[in-house]
């Protein structure tokens, strides 16, 4: 990116050092801005086409400050040239996935719990009035999946299994909430420095709806990495009590949802990587006994 561009921002036009982040699967270009005043902020540069976009996530962030949500400050958005900008405060640390199995059980567990409480806050934000009921778009996603899922090539084994204990339990979805839902939460967008929970990160794919939904993430991703890190978060969330039996059928719910939704979808966007895919799948339907058990094996 050319410096000129840099110098027409507001705020970092007087920058000291600019260090462009590679690290990410987002298209946007990301920098971290050393100030004057030896402060470090955060760029994100965009295609404008983006920026009514990014102007809502900007607003999310400005809405978890509220909450007292440990993540980026929003501090400027605008357009510069023919590009977008955000830019945030920075969050000092590395990326959990990266770091945190090289922290003892206990580290991982508590930093699993503090990422539970974070997850708390953030749900405590309603749905928009003109954001329809999460059941009334949850089973149309669901129905849409399972149409394409049964028109492709790629079968999972004992699929029907997994479509009967969804028929059985899919009304449970009727009465569940409409707020906000980070829907990255994993390893991958969590920040940790010293050994501890630091802040969480990437809030462009929020979404509405039920909080229990954020949970998938752990059954795909973060169980894979750190039970401990899993098992804390689970329980941070409910102020250090074990869920109950509701929590655990959702979840199983929702899991075996993305069974469908996972062969779809990579078909579409990543179709060379469907056998990795399916051994995600596969790692969870043996967790959960193809959902013959609700609490997954690994949780003790």
């Amino acid at each position: 990116m050319s410096k000129a561009l840099i110098k027409q921002i507001p705020l970092i036009s007087n920058c000291k050092e600019l260090i462009e982040i590679k690290k990410g699967f987002s298209s946007d270009e990301k920098y971290l801005i050393h100030t004057q005043d030896n402060n470090k902020l955060l760029l994100r540069m965009f295609n404008l086409e983006e920026l009514e976009l990014k102007r809502s996530e900007y607003s999310i962030m400005e809405k978890m400050q509220d909450y007292h949500v440990t993540c980026s400050q929003p501090i400027s958005i605008g357009e510069v040239g023919n590009r977008g900008y955000m830019i945030t405060s920075y969050i000092e640390g590395k990326d959990a996935e990266d770091e945190i199995l090289k922290y003892s059980e206990h580290e991982q567990f508590n930093i699993g719990i503090e990422a539970g409480k974070e997850l708390r806050k953030m749900h405590q934000l309603s749905a928009p009035d003109h954001i329809s009921s999460w059941y009334s778009r949850k089973v149309e996603k669901h129905r849409k999946y399972i149409d394409a899922y049964l028109a492709c090539e790629v079968k999972v084994k004992n699929d029907q299994i997994i479509m009967n204990f969804i028929d059985d339990n899919i009304h449970l979805i009727k009465q569940r909430p409409n707020l906000f839902q980070h829907d990255d939460f994993h390893l991958g967008n969590i920040i940790v420095n010293n050994k501890k929970f630091a802040g969480v990160i990437d809030f462009n794919r929020y979404d509405w709806g039920d909080p229990i939904h954020e949970f998938l993430k752990i059954g795909i991703f973060s169980r894979r990495v750190s039970i401990p890190f899993s098992i804390g978060q689970i329980r941070g969330y409910f102020n250090n009590k074990e869920p109950d039996e509701d929590f655990w059928r959702l979840y199983s719910l929702y899991l075996a949802m993305c069974v469908f939704s996972t062969v779809v979808w990579t078909l579409k966007t990543i179709p060379n990587n469907m056998n990795e895919m399916l051994d995600k799948v596969y790692i969870y339907l043996e967790d959960h006994d193809y959902f013959n058990r609700l609490k997954p094996k690994w949780y003790q």
